[in-house]
């Protein structure tokens, strides 16, 4: 069964002629939420997808109209601002049914994209695993079903041919509809059952980490605050990182030894947007799970952004979702470097990726929460059993050696797992 995807043209344009493509962006203000921070977000998003908004297009108004959201005077501006401004789309700052989608493509006389079809665009070029893939694929599969009715009305309703009656065949139009909703549910299913499996093999990792006493440290936080960032500059790995939205998708896992010995797996995760649709967090739970798993978990925050405590209050929603209530948390205003850095409270983490400051402490901070999973020892092995020495290595960490008569003394940290090992040699 091939794989089903939202083919949006501007996509295809964009990868052909690399530049980016003009959008109006379209909103209804009804009074709900913070209209200008809601619309520089979409404008961030659709920059994330190749494309620039050249205009926005907001009516005020309690009640949206039925068939396309906007009145119809703010519809016929909106069709003049893209015709003067050779917009090759129009995204809705929200979701449309699909039949606001053909009605407001049929008005505008260009492509039209709602908020989590933009965002399920950039998930689909961003994902690079096999499971980002088909979580990417079944969020944009599970959208589009109940939508189907919608856009399928654009499709030809002739054919009937017979003469009426019970006889009478139905339109082309219908049994496409059949046939296309009929395929979605098995591919759906498909897609659910090779998930459940990615997911159970996942679990086995997870044990197998638990198995070993590996702490797992997950960093959580809204889109393009410096999560991955963050990640390169604790363990030096190079993972993709660039300023815009979900830059990461896939979750990344680094080994990062702390200070005191400790070897931790620090986890990144996909971020997050305000208003993210349920079904899509519904979707990449597999994904944002790894912190529901975690020994810790930091929850990052752009310094530099007037709009950080909005970015917290987005993380703590999406992690109450996921029953993450139990596990320490710290909190980290990244960025910190930054020019316009804002009033925060002193008492959190303060890093910057880009200058390294506040990452020892940060480190520190760690080490600290994870303080009861080591223990700081002095030991004499004696030369048969060096082997030991391999442990405290590998699994901890040696602050001071020396050679003597009776053995070789080592000061330094194990785990509290390992520490019977030593217990025979402890001075």
């Amino acid at each position: 069964m091939s794989e089903i995807t939202l083919d949006f043209g501007t996509t295809a344009q964009k990868q052909t002629q690399g530049e980016a493509i003009p959008v109006v962006l379209l909103a209804l203000d009804q009074g709900r939420y913070d209209m200008a921070r809601s619309l520089d977000e979409l404008r961030a998003l659709a920059d994330a997808n190749g494309m620039e908004a050249v205009a926005e297009v907001v009516q005020k108004r309690s009640v949206p109209e039925a068939a396309t959201m906007l009145g119809e005077g703010k519809v016929a501006e909106a069709r003049l601002v893209c015709q003067n401004l050779d917009a090759r789309a129009a995204i809705f700052d929200g979701e449309l049914t699909g039949s606001q989608i053909r009605n407001l493509s049929a008005a505008l006389q260009v492509e039209v994209l709602d908020r989590t079809m933009l965002i399920l665009e950039i998930f689909r070029a961003r994902a690079t695993t096999n499971e980002g893939k088909l979580q990417t694929e079944l969020a944009t599969l599970r959208y589009q079903l109940p939508r189907l009715q919608g856009l399928g009305e654009s499709l030809s309703r002739q054919g009937g041919g017979g003469g009426g009656g019970a006889g009478a065949r139905r339109g082309a139009g219908e049994t496409k509809l059949e046939l296309d909703r009929r395929h979605l549910h098995q591919r759906i299913e498909h897609l659910e059952g090779k998930l459940r499996e990615m997911e159970k093999r996942r679990g086995e990792t997870r044990r197998a980490r638990q198995k070993n006493n590996v702490p797992v440290v997950a960093l959580v936080g809204y889109t393009n605050v410096g999560k991955s960032s963050l990640l390169n500059a604790l363990c030096g790995e190079q993972i993709f990182e660039a300023d815009m939205l979900f830059a990461t998708l896939d979750p990344t896992a680094r080994k990062l030894t702390l200070p005191s010995g400790l070897q931790v797996i620090l986890v990144d995760t996909v971020g997050f947007v305000s208003r993210l649709p349920h079904h899509l967090v519904e979707a990449f739970k597999s994904t944002l799970e790894e912190a529901a798993f975690a020994d810790v978990i930091l929850k990052v925050a752009d310094a530099s952004d007037p709009q950080a405590a909005e970015q917290l209050a987005v993380t703590d929603e999406v992690l109450g979702t996921l029953d993450c209530g139990d596990i320490p948390q710290l909190v980290v205003y990244n960025k910190c470097d930054a020019a316009n850095l804002t009033a925060f409270d002193p008492a959190m983490l303060l890093t910057s990726a880009k200058t390294g400051r506040g990452l020892p402490e940060l480190l520190a901070r760690l080490d600290e929460e994870l303080a009861h999973r080591v223990r700081t020892i002095e030991v004499v092995l004696p030369y048969d059993k060096l082997a030991l020495a391999d442990i405290l290595r590998s699994r901890g960490s040696v602050a001071e050696e020396e050679y003597r008569e009776d053995g070789v003394y080592y000061r330094g940290t194990v785990k509290i797992d390992d520490l019977h090992r030593f217990e025979p040699y402890l001075v």
